[in-house]
């Protein structure tokens, strides 16, 4: 898998068969060093979810908000889900590639559960990385 670039994009939590239909929320996509630092820092609410590639665990020092953090395999598969409360250091995981980071309550919402598969849709076409 290739690496995807600072930007906007959308997304797509599926469903498992039988489940409701796959949900579609507005990603926020930070790839470089500088936006995976910020990443929420400074922010009272996050419309959608903040993708940080790659990345294997957060911290919510200086955080305002509690958040739910999704970590992904390099697949996209979720392999853990947790909601941190301001001012916490979360483990690295030991697969984990990527994290998605959201208000809390928010992953729950979509389904985005342990075994969860999602997918990227960078805005202005249907990739966002650089192969």
């Amino acid at each position: 898998m290739g690496r995807w670039r600072d930007g906007r994009g959308q997304l797509t939590v599926r469903a498992e068969a039988g489940e409701r239909p796959a949900v579609r929320v507005p990603l926020e996509v930070a790839t470089s060093y500088r936006a995976r630092t910020k990443g929420l820092l400074g922010r009272d609410s996050l419309d959608g979810a903040l993708l940080l590639s790659p990345a294997n665990s957060v911290h919510t020092f200086r955080m305002r908000m509690s958040i739910d953090v999704a970590y992904l395999d390099r697949r996209l598969r979720v392999i853990s889900v947790r909601t941190m409360p301001p001012g916490r250091l979360g483990l690295p995981r030991v697969r984990a590639r990527h994290v998605i980071e959201a208000e809390a309550g928010a992953m729950a919402e979509w389904g985005l559960r342990v075994g969860a598969r999602v997918e990227v849709v960078w805005e202005g076409g249907p990739e966002g990385r650089e192969d």
